[in-house]
């Protein structure tokens, strides 16, 4: 007795030996190439974050465990999660406790840390995107989703103008999260509603000399 899975496929086959799969293979030209100067670049950056509500800080590198520290005391934060492969000069400066994160702690447990601090991969100014692609010194996806404060490091050599250029960087088989301004949503009514996918708040420190 034939099966209905037996009749679709079966229907699949001769369909497909009457006309053959063509080549689909969708042609993109995207614009890529755009390129802004360094200052107009982070003005760029800076204001698509604040107006996704996020804190931006701008620094020079040697002043990165200052800003990361300034920032986790203004935000009460005692107890914070890094990915291993963070930079430690960056929490010189903080006086709390640190959790190195791996991937023995279940997900429920990150969110008893104050917040966390990572790096960055690359980031789009236009759309004021962040983009964590798992690399060490940003860890698993978990880490930077599960506390309510996330701290995150960008270089604005690392920013680019546009979405092609950005993309165009990052490296297709790794986890590719991506991040414009703090969690939020939402109802019917239209009232939003932070924190309810991911951190609450994002801090964002650009380092505008690397």
């Amino acid at each position: 007795m034939t099966t209905a899975r037996e009749t679709v496929l079966g229907r699949i086959r001769d369909a497909l030996a009457l006309a053959p799969i063509q080549d689909t293979t969708v042609r993109r030209a995207y614009r890529t190439g755009r390129t802004l100067p360094d200052d107009e670049r982070l003005a760029l950056f800076t204001d698509r974050l604040v107006d996704y509500k996020a804190q931006v800080h701008t620094c020079t590198a040697d002043r990165t465990a200052q800003v990361v520290a300034e920032v986790l005391r203004e935000r009460g934060a005692r107890r914070i999660g890094v990915p291993a492969g963070l930079d430690a000069a960056w929490l010189n400066a903080y006086g709390g406790e640190v959790q190195q994160d791996s991937a023995d702690i279940p997900a429920p447990r990150l969110d008893a840390l104050d917040g966390v601090v990572t790096a960055s991969a690359v980031s789009c100014a236009e759309t004021g995107t962040i983009f964590l692609d798992g690399s060490p010194d940003q860890g698993r996806r978990a880490l930077s989703l599960v506390p309510d404060l996330h701290v995150c490091v960008v270089d604005l050599s690392t920013v680019e103008t546009g979405v092609p250029e950005a993309v165009a960087r990052l490296v297709p088989e790794r986890p590719t999260t991506l991040i414009s301004g703090p969690s939020a949503t939402s109802d019917i009514e239209l009232e939003r509603v932070e924190g309810v996918h991911g951190p609450r708040t994002l801090a964002v420190v650009i380092r505008t000399d690397v």
